[in-house]
C-alpha cells in the first residue's frame, strides 16, 4: 500500500513525491524537477505545454540546513508582502505570511537570505554604476536642501506678519508670486480613455506648475538673503546704524545699479565680497598709476615721494591763486560795461559769473537761459534713467544758440559729453 502512494516521473521513472510538475494538457504526465528543467518530451507531450506545481509548496528553497524550515509557499508569501507593504513593515508582512511567523522571524529570514545571503550578494552590487552625483548640496544627497528643506520662519511680530501677509507656520504668503499658478493643475484628472496627446498635454501643465513653484522658492530665497523683508518693514536702517560700513561713493552706487542683475546668481555675501574685491582692484590700479607717475618723474624711493607731493601741491596752489587773482582783476575792470545789457533783467541774480558772460555774449536774457538750461538737464537725466524725453525747446532757440549752450553745460559738468 505504501508503494501505491508514491509518484514517479514518467520520463526517468524516479520518485517525485516531494515535488513534481503536472502537464495541464496531457493526461497522467508528471515530471521531476530535473526532467522539467531539461525540457523532456514523451509521447504527445511537448515542452511548451502548460504546467501545474503539485505538492502545494511544502518543500524548502534553501535546503534542510536553512534556519526556521521556511517552505516555498511561505517564501512566495514573503516576497509578495515585501512588494506590497515595503521594507520595514514587519508586522504587516508577518500577518501576510501566516500566524506561525513572528515579525522578528520575518525580518531575520529576509535579511539573512535575501540581502546578506548568496542571492543578495549576486543581485545587489557593492557599488551602484553610473550613479548621478548631486552637486547642489555638500552632502551629495539625492535632492538639494533648497528644494526639500523649508526655510525657517521669519522672526517678526504678529502686527508685522499681518502687514506683510505672512503665515510663519506654513512659511507662505497670502499673495504668492504668480497667484493663479494652481489653475494649471486644479482641473487635471487622469482618465483611462486619454490618448497620447492628452497625456502629454497634462504632463506639460504639471511641468509648468513645477517651474512656477521653483520660481516662488527662488524669490523667497533672494528676499531672505538680501533682507528685503526687513527693508520692507523699515528695520534695515537700524541695522545699518548699528554696524556702520565705509562710505560708498556716487560712482560705486552707479556700479551697483549696473551689477544688480547679478543678484539672482549670487548670494548676498558672495556679491558683497565680489564688490569689495572690485573696490580693492580700483585702489590697486590707482596706486600702480601713482607709482608709474613717480617713476616718470625720476623718483625711485617712497621717502622721496612725500617731498615731491608737497612741492607739487605748492606749485598747483600758487598757479590756482594766480588764476583767481587775474580773473578777479578782469571782472572788476570789465564788469560795468560787460553786464550792462542784462543786469537789470529778471533772473540775473540766479546766474553765475560764467553764465553771465555766456548770456551777455549770446545776447540772451537770463530768464530764457534758465528755461533752456532746465529743459536740457531734465532731458539728460531722463535719458540716463531710460525714460524717453518728450520736452520741446522754445522756438526762439536756434541751432547756434543750442550748440553754444550745450557746449557750456558740458564743460561745466552739468551734462555728460555723450549726451551733447
Amino acid at each position: 500500500m505504501a508503494e501505491l502512494g508514491k509518484k514517479y516521473c514518467v520520463y526517468c521513472l524516479a520518485e517525485v513525491s516531494p515535488l513534481r510538475f503536472r502537464c495541464t494538457e496531457c493526461a497522467d504526465i508528471e515530471l521531476c524537477p530535473e526532467c522539467f528543467s531539461a525540457g523532456a518530451e514523451i509521447g504527445p507531450h511537448r515542452r511548451w505545454h502548460g504546467y501545474q506545481l503539485v505538492d502545494g509548496g511544502r518543500f524548502t528553497l534553501w535546503g534542510a540546513e536553512a534556519e526556521g524550515g521556511w517552505s516555498s509557499r511561505e517564501e512566495q508569501l514573503l516576497l509578495d508582502a515585501i512588494e506590497q507593504f515595503g521594507f520595514g513593515n514587519w508586522e504587516d508582512m508577518a500577518a501576510h505570511v501566516g500566524a506561525s511567523r513572528t515579525p522578528q522571524e520575518v525580518m531575520e529570514h529576509y535579511v539573512s537570505m535575501y540581502i546578506h545571503g548568496n542571492l543578495g550578494k549576486a543581485c545587489i552590487p557593492d557599488t551602484i554604476p553610473n550613479r548621478v552625483t548631486d552637486h547642489t548640496c555638500p552632502s551629495g544627497g539625492p535632492l538639494s536642501p533648497s528644494l526639500t528643506t523649508p526655510l525657517p520662519p521669519l522672526d517678526i511680530s504678529v502686527a508685522e506678519q499681518q502687514q506683510l501677509g505672512y503665515m510663519p507656520l506654513r512659511d507662505d504668503y497670502e499673495i504668492e508670486y504668480d497667484q493663479d499658478a494652481e489653475t494649471l493643475i486644479s482641473g487635471l484628472s487622469v482618465n483611462y480613455d486619454d490618448d497620447d496627446v492628452e497625456i502629454e498635454l497634462k504632463r506639460a501643465h504639471v511641468d509648468m506648475y513645477v517651474r512656477k513653484l521653483k520660481e516662488r522658492q527662488r524669490r523667497k530665497n533672494i528676499a531672505r538673503d538680501y533682507n528685503l523683508v526687513l527693508a520692507f518693514l523699515g528695520k534695515d536702517k537700524k541695522d545699518k546704524e548699528k554696524a556702520p560700513k565705509r562710505k560708498i561713493t556716487k560712482e560705486e552706487k552707479e556700479l551697483r545699479l549696473k551689477l544688480r542683475p547679478l543678484y539672482q546668481f549670487m548670494s548676498c555675501k558672495e556679491f558683497e565680497d565680489f564688490f569689495e574685491n572690485m573696490h580693492k582692484e580700483r585702489i590697486l590700479r590707482a596706486k600702480i598709476r601713482e607709482l608709474q607717475r613717480y617713476r616718470r618723474n625720476g623718483i625711485t624711493k617712497m621717502e622721496e615721494s612725500a617731498e615731491y607731493e608737497a612741492a607739487r601741491h605748492k606749485r598747483e596752489k600758487r598757479k590756482e591763486n594766480k588764476n583767481i587773482a587775474s580773473s578777479k582783476r578782469g571782472k572788476e575792470e570789465g564788469k560795468e560795461g560787460e553786464f550792462a545789457a542784462i543786469e537789470n533783467l529778471p533772473g540775473f541774480e540766479l546766474l553765475s559769473d560764467r553764465e553771465k558772460v555766456l548770456c551777455s555774449s549770446l545776447n540772451l536774457s537770463p530768464a530764457r537761459y534758465v528755461t533752456v538750461k532746465t529743459i536740457i538737464i531734465k532731458d539728460h537725466l531722463q535719458k540716463r534713467q531710460g525714460i524717453p524725453s518728450k520736452s520741446r525747446l522754445p522756438s526762439y532757440l536756434d541751432k547756434v544758440l543750442k550748440k553754444r549752450i550745450l557746449n557750456f553745460l558740458t564743460e561745466s559738468g552739468w551734462i555728460s559729453r555723450d549726451a551733447s
